[in-house]
């Protein structure tokens, strides 16, 4: 039987911590960004633990 193949889209967006939690890289820091306040720019660079409705999900795409 053939390996399973992870979701490449969400191998992309999603990264698996030490302790298994997933985090993604926040939306809206593509452009428009002289429009964005100092403070919500640094907000929106940090990354952000998926919920644990997604967490689900997305382990199932990754094959975790």
């Amino acid at each position: 039987m053939p390996k399973m193949k992870s979701n490449s889209a969400a191998s992309k967006r999603v990264r698996v911590t030490g302790t298994g939690k997933l985090m993604q890289v926040g939306s809206a820091m593509r452009h428009n960004l002289e429009h964005k306040s100092a403070r919500k720019r640094r907000a929106l660079s940090a990354d952000q633990v998926l919920a644990p409705a997604q967490m689900k999900n997305i382990k199932k795409m990754l094959n975790k």
